[in-house]
């Protein structure tokens, strides 16, 4: 028998609302991510991260290098880089090696060196040196280098010598210009190096290592304000000099190298600064051929010196 064709009724559905947010869903995993950070919150617990804008994102917390294991460090890395730096006696807290490293005869003699300076060795994963160096490419030996001991510009300015010449920089900003600096003053008996605090190099491992050891030799100062200094450099006595390659006057020329001298080198591109410039009671150049636009700092440096002694040899 045959079944009466009827049309059942459709069930209606039942509305529930709008679908809640995630983390309005006890089920769902970022629900509990809100729990825990109001907890914290009431707890007055330092918040990492925080809930973002719609969707539920949360801001990543900001790295902390020094938890991580990658604060800065001065280091020397490489083989050869580290046996050059002990033989030419750079300050060092340690030497670190990669555990399981290939033995030669640089790192043998590095060993050496440091058991004869007194320097504490340490082996380490090889991902420790990567991490402290910043080099992946480190031969499994770095040495972590000791941070320089200035002098201050008023010990100084009391133990220069009857004429002084001291020497500063403006902007120059590759430490191993400012160590090749340092060799030359060292060289010609300069009284002290002065460095602005602000916009130049300081004396790191490079440095050092560029100074072949001359930094140890040297009395350096790191001063807060160039204009300062120059001004006390002529409460002092001295004539401020500045290199300058634009200058009319040349090195040949100058008729004032037997009084004290505060001599000044910018950098390689711009150099002198206009405050600075403006403070020099004389610039000087060093004549050069029209094809080179300008000479290197420790270069141009070291020319200057050079002159200066001989002029002073003379008198």
């Amino acid at each position: 028998m045959a079944k009466p064709d009827r049309k059942q009724p459709k069930r209606s559905l039942r509305g529930r609302g709008p679908t809640p947010r995630a983390e309005d869903r006890p089920y769902h995993k970022k629900y509990r991510s809100k729990e825990e950070f109001l907890r914290k919150r009431t707890e007055g617990k330092r918040i990492n991260s925080k809930p973002g804008p719609k969707g539920g994102k949360k801001i990543a917390p900001r790295r902390d290098l020094r938890r991580s294991g990658r604060e800065h460090v001065d280091t020397v890395a490489g083989r050869n880089a580290v046996l050059e730096a002990l033989r030419a006696g750079i300050p060092a807290k340690e030497l670190v090696l990669a555990a399981g490293v290939d033995v030669d005869e640089r790192l043998s003699e590095s060993v050496r060196l440091a058991q004869r300076m007194a320097i504490g060795i340490k082996e380490v994963e090889r991902r420790a040196i990567e991490n402290m160096t910043g080099i992946a490419n480190h031969q499994g030996i770095a040495l972590v280098v000791k941070p320089f001991q200035y002098s201050s510009q008023k010990e100084i300015f009391a133990r220069a010598k009857d004429p002084a010449l001291f020497i500063a920089v403006d902007g120059v900003t590759d430490p191993r210009n400012i160590g090749a600096i340092a060799r030359s003053a060292a060289a010609f008996s300069a009284d002290g190096l002065l460095i602005p605090e602000r916009r130049n190099a300081s004396l790191t491992a490079a440095a050092w290592k560029s100074s072949a050891g001359a930094a140890a030799r040297l009395p350096i100062a790191q001063v807060t304000n160039l204009a300062r200094s120059v001004e006390d450099a002529k409460a002092y006595g001295c004539f401020i000099l500045g290199l300058d390659g634009d200058a009319e006057k040349g090195v040949e020329e100058l008729e004032i190298a037997d009084q004290p001298l505060y001599l000044i080198v910018g950098s390689e591109g711009k150099g002198l600064s206009r405050l600075i410039r403006e403070k020099c009671d004389l610039l000087i150049s060093i004549p050069i051929s029209s094809a080179v636009e300008s000479l290197n700092a420790s270069v141009a440096i070291s020319i200057a010196l050079y002159a200066v002694d001989r002029k002073r040899a003379i008198k």
